[in-house]
């Protein structure tokens, strides 16, 4: 079963993530453009996920950390 998709942007934090990244950082035309493509992504990602059981981890999301591990430079998942 797939998972939803829901950001939740201020758990635990008392400051935005908006407010920490500058207006015209690159990272924010880069966000727009990746939920653009796994928007249209939706039905083929949907499509491979069972209708019964216990949801997953949405692909989405491990997607776009998956990103921001490459551009980042990040070496490990944890």
């Amino acid at each position: 079963m797939r998972g939803v998709d829901v950001q939740q942007l201020g758990m635990f934090a008392y400051v935005s993530v908006e407010e920490c990244v500058p207006k015209d950082h690159p990272i924010r035309k880069l966000r727009i453009l990746v939920d653009t493509i796994l928007a249209q992504l939706d039905n083929l990602l949907s499509s491979r996920y069972a209708e019964g059981g216990r949801p997953s981890i949405p692909p989405e999301r491990i997607l776009r950390a998956s990103l921001l591990q490459v551009i980042y430079s990040v070496r490990s998942e944890r």
